[in-house]
């Protein structure tokens, strides 16, 4: 099993990963600096902090992922490929089984996922449709950064999808504030980790979600 502590970084600022993972990595980072020009694929703002507020901020979900009960993960309204194309990345030598499965509706930016999909020959399928159509779905892992709001992405786990284990969320300073209101319609287990890019964010891994049955109003 692999986990974030290969996101510390030396002292020549390089990951503590393989060199054909870092090379990866550092492709897939190049490439969407390059696209960003014309696909708006990450805030302009945030290009010259890419690897600590996308890169690192992605790949530090591995802690969550690298399980032996995990070989499918679904990522939600994915955009750039963030978290997915990392996961796939990283995934890749440990357990080449690990398929990724990539919803995003933009046509443009499918077809850059599917262009770094093929480009690190990752086990992956894209789709470019809306999630909220979908039914039947099955996974492992539902992951979602920066998507929709934790109510919405329950409802989506809840009505689109057959079958999943997990959901995994990145949560901003109010994330705590934001469990608690889910613990009042729904019930669930969660686990949570500090982010390492962020001291006030945390990452959170949910499962046995149901709904609570709500008491009926009586009039």
């Amino acid at each position: 099993m692999i986990d974030s502590n290969f996101l510390k970084i030396n002292k020549t600022n390089k990951l503590n990963v393989s060199r054909e993972t870092f090379d990866e990595l550092e492709a897939y980072t190049n490439s969407i600096i390059f696209r960003n020009k014309s696909l708006n694929l990450i805030g302009k703002s945030t290009e010259n902090s890419i690897k600590q507020r996308h890169i690192i901020d992605s790949a530090q979900t591995i802690d969550f992922i690298d399980k032996k009960d995990i070989k499918i993960c679904t990522d939600l309204g994915s955009g750039a490929g963030l978290p997915g194309i990392v996961l796939g990345i990283l995934m890749k030598s440990k357990n080449p089984l690990f398929k990724v499965i990539f919803y995003e509706r933009s046509y443009h930016k499918s077809n850059f996922i599917n262009e770094m999909s093929k480009k690190f020959n990752l086990n992956s399928e894209i789709h470019k449709k809306n999630i909220f159509d979908e039914k039947n779905l099955k996974t492992d892992v539902i992951i979602s950064r920066a998507f929709k709001p934790l109510p919405i992405i329950f409802q989506i786990a809840q009505t689109n999808f057959e079958n999943f284990k997990y959901i995994i969320l990145f949560l901003g300073k109010s994330g705590k504030k934001i469990i608690n209101d889910a613990l009042k319609i729904w019930k669930f287990d969660y686990e949570e980790k500090k982010s390492l890019t962020n001291h006030e964010s945390m990452i959170v891994k949910i499962s046995n979600l149901r709904k609570k049955e709500q008491p009926e109003n009586k009039f």
